[in-house]
């Protein structure tokens, strides 16, 4: 999302700043005006950050690193790459600017990489530089630049990450904004690491299983309305003009086609229009908890979807917790980064107040509010009452863990299994009108 800074001076007349995200400058104007008005301050300029572009070199090196930024202006730019150690060569506004999209398995490799190196012990702004200098991917290079030098800058973890939602995803922007802040980000990025490598070997199975069966799906589909829309009209011209009777289902099949022949428009936009107002509706916050909810009532791939989210959830909260009460703030963070709107408007909606307001325990406002499974909540029972919460946590996250490994494969099965199932009712239809059509004789005269 696009970063504006408002500077000003106060009524005392001291110079302030401030930074808000907004998707347009006049909704960021509107949010500044919302910020200000009620300390009585006057605002001067609005700036957007915009991208450049820059030449720079190492000390000791004749190579020249080119990368693009975002900044304020060019005196932003200069100040930082030459605070990270760099020759600044040349510096120059991008008017065209686009950045193309970081592959899911340049951001695993990212995380892993990071999380290795603090094992070792490297200084993190390093670790971020040599990274950053080994990285192909244009977009994720600039990216980690730009955190490096945020950071450098004293900027909280939340501002950092967060404005880079669109390269990460949500999750992984999430937990690097909570590794900031935790005191222990090896073990952030480890756990970060291990979920979006299930989560990518989960899609290559998908994808090396499903490959060939979605050719044949949607090459039958396309036969299939060839068949009905082209083909049984002009079979069906032939049996009229010489008066045959025409089969039942030839007749039903042709009733169809002369529909959709008729009727074309409007079944487009009885398709279209349900799907965009659909993709919009999603798009919105009650929109996303309803999907979210729905998602998990899919038989067995919602399920797995489910317990993923209570694993996020769990390997987020054993993170922050500190032993010391509820821990409400990070169970609240917990909830934003476990990657399902439902369950997050459950837990700040019904089970954070509850525990605020009643004094209830984790597990008893988790279990009044229906958010996890039994199971789950009797690990989280018995965890508090021996008083290792922290232990029951991880021992959950490690058991769903487990699960997902056990359950993919049977998931990638099923799928499979339907879309061979559906081909093959289409492939035998198909035939069995075409063998129909072969039984059909000329009236004898």
């Amino acid at each position: 999302m696009p970063e504006f800074k408002y500077q000003g001076v106060s009524l005392a007349g001291k110079p302030f700043q401030g930074i808000v995200y907004a998707p347009s400058l006049k909704l960021a104007r509107h949010k500044i005006d919302t910020l200000t008005r009620s300390q009585g301050v006057s605002v001067r300029t609005v700036e957007k950050r915009i991208p450049f572009s820059y030449k720079i070199k190492q000390d000791g090196s004749r190579k020249i690193v080119r990368g693009e930024t975002l900044a304020f202006n060019e005196g932003e730019v200069r100040s930082s790459l030459e605070r990270m150690g760099y020759k600044v060569q040349s510096i120059r506004r991008i008017y065209l600017y686009w950045r193309p999209s970081v592959p899911e398995n340049e951001v695993v490799i990212f995380i892993r990489l990071c999380a290795d190196l603090l094992h070792e012990k490297f200084p993190y702004d390093q670790i971020l530089t040599m990274v950053g200098n080994d990285v192909d991917n244009k977009t994720l290079r600039e990216t980690i630049f730009e955190i490096n030098k945020d950071l450098r800058m004293g900027k909280e973890g939340h501002q950092v990450y967060l404005k880079h939602e669109k390269t990460f995803g949500r999750f992984t922007a999430q937990m690097l904004s909570i590794a900031s802040t935790s005191g222990n980000m090896a073990e952030v990025y480890d756990n970060t690491a291990k979920f979006l490598d299930r989560s990518a070997e989960f899609k290559r199975n998908v994808r090396s299983v499903l490959f060939m069966p979605l050719i044949v799906f949607f090459a039958s589909v396309c036969a299939a309305v060839f068949y009905v829309a082209y083909i049984f009209p002009q079979i069906a011209d032939l049996l009229l003009k010489y008066d045959i009777e025409i089969p039942p289902m030839t007749a039903a099949t042709l009733a169809v086609s002369d529909f959709l022949n008729d009727n074309y428009i409007a079944m487009f936009a009885i398709l279209f229009v349900p799907v965009t107002a659909g993709w919009f509706y999603f798009r919105t916050a009650k929109g996303r908890v309803t999907w979210a909810r729905s998602v998990t009532k899919i038989p067995v791939i919602g399920k797995l979807i489910y317990r993923g989210s209570v694993e996020v959830f769990a390997r987020v909260f054993h993170t922050l917790y500190s032993g010391s009460g509820e821990n409400v703030e990070a169970i609240k963070i917990a909830a934003e980064s476990c990657g399902n709107a439902f369950i997050e408007q459950r837990i700040k909606e019904r089970v954070i107040p509850s525990m605020l307001r009643d004094g209830k325990s984790l597990s008893a406002t988790l279990s009044a509010a229906n958010v996890f499974p039994p199971n789950a909540v009797q690990t989280l029972k018995s965890g508090e009452e021996s008083g290792s919460l922290r232990d029951s946590i991880l021992r959950l996250a490690n058991f769903y863990e487990k699960d997902a490994k056990h359950k993919m494969q049977r998931v990638v099965d099923i799928i499979s299994l339907i879309i061979t199932i559906f081909v093959s009712l289409l492939i035998v239809g198909i035939t069995i009108l075409s063998t129909e059509i072969g039984f059909v004789s000329p009236p004898a005269n």
